[in-house]
């Protein structure tokens, strides 16, 4: 007889490979927070939040491809650079102009979520909707993951105290795997394998440092930073791509949020102790974000797309009028 009984499984969501373990950690903290203090390799884990990153953008560096046409290139880097300076932008308004508090966002929650696109989701999109140039530019686009953004724009304007030395040192994981992917194909194989997996522990240990309280707190804060992100940003994103002889895909397709953003309150806290009290709830603000626009940038830039038809079929028609 054959058993037909369906076992649960558990939904698909966007950025749940670090969402869901970070939820467990989360649980763990809040209800049986001596259960991952009971010492050895568990408790090293929930203590190991800066060596985790670091890996993790090791791991991320040799998964990179970076080649492309130069049309690519130059669609990527327009939208990518306008994404990041627009974000930092914002942060820095809210730091100096807000008290750093705008609704209850922080610089280091608009900048460490904003500034890093989901890189995947970006591809998705633009196979849908985009041109080859466009579907490219995700070799350009990928290379703001990681902290690093929001480590020198906050360093910079002085609202971080990092030296130098820290910031090449979080830069060189990423630079490490780039060049050891791009000399090793083999080694490139087998470490683009291991990225999922370590997002997977990194979302484990930010969440077993976080409580129920910090989590919920994000909710409203974070729906605000998705929209910000995506409507916000995005129209920025857009209206630059366009400007710059673009269809305004790409720019909307740029607007949602990378689930690797969830680890940057983290890495800024473990160079500079100063932001350790608000990097949880920072945290939870980008993961709540992430969410939100990973569901407003395919419909952005569907609308996007229709109304670029739209405009041609229009201007198709006037054509054909004055031929006539």
């Amino acid at each position: 007889m054959t058993n037909t009984k369906k076992g649960f499984k558990v939904p698909r969501i966007p950025g749940d490979l670090i969402i869901y373990p970070m939820v467990i950690g989360v649980i763990l903290n809040s209800f049986i927070p001596q259960f991952l203090n009971m010492g050895g390799f568990l408790t090293a884990i929930k203590g190991g939040t800066a060596a985790l990153v670091g890996i993790f953008l090791f791991f991320l560096g040799a998964s990179l491809d970076i080649k492309s046409t130069p049309q690519a290139v130059k669609r990527g880097g327009i939208v990518i650079i306008t994404k990041v300076l627009a974000s930092v932008g914002l942060g820095l308004l809210v730091a100096f102009v807000f008290k750093d508090n705008f609704l209850g966002l922080s610089s280091l929650a608009i900048i460490g979520g904003v500034s890093v696109a989901n890189n995947a989701l970006y591809s998705g999109i633009t196979a849908e909707y985009g041109t080859d140039a466009e579907k490219g530019a995700v070799g350009i686009t990928i290379l703001s993951v990681g902290p690093i953004v929001t480590m020198i724009a906050l360093s910079s304007a002085g609202l971080a105290s990092i030296s130098i030395w820290s910031i090449i040192g979080c830069i060189l994981p990423l630079a490490l795997g780039v060049i050891l992917g791009a000399a090793f194909p083999y080694l490139k194989e087998i470490l683009s394998v291991c990225y999922p997996g370590c997002i997977i522990v990194v979302g484990f240990a930010l969440g077993a440092n976080m409580s129920f309280a910090q989590l919920f707190q994000g909710g409203v804060q974070g729906i605000l930073l998705g929209i910000i992100s995506s409507v916000i940003i995005g129209a920025i994103t857009i209206i630059v791509d366009k400007a710059t002889g673009g269809s305004g895909v790409a720019g909307a397709a740029i607007s949602s949020n990378a689930a690797s953003g969830v680890a940057n309150p983290a890495a800024l806290a473990a160079v500079d102790p100063a932001y350790a009290a608000i990097a949880p709830i920072a945290t939870s603000q980008i993961a709540a974000s992430v969410i939100l626009t990973a569901f407003l940038a395919p419909l952005i830039t569907g609308w996007v797309h229709k109304r670029n038809l739209k405009k041609q079929a229009n201007t198709n028609a006037m054509g054909r009028k004055v031929a006539a």
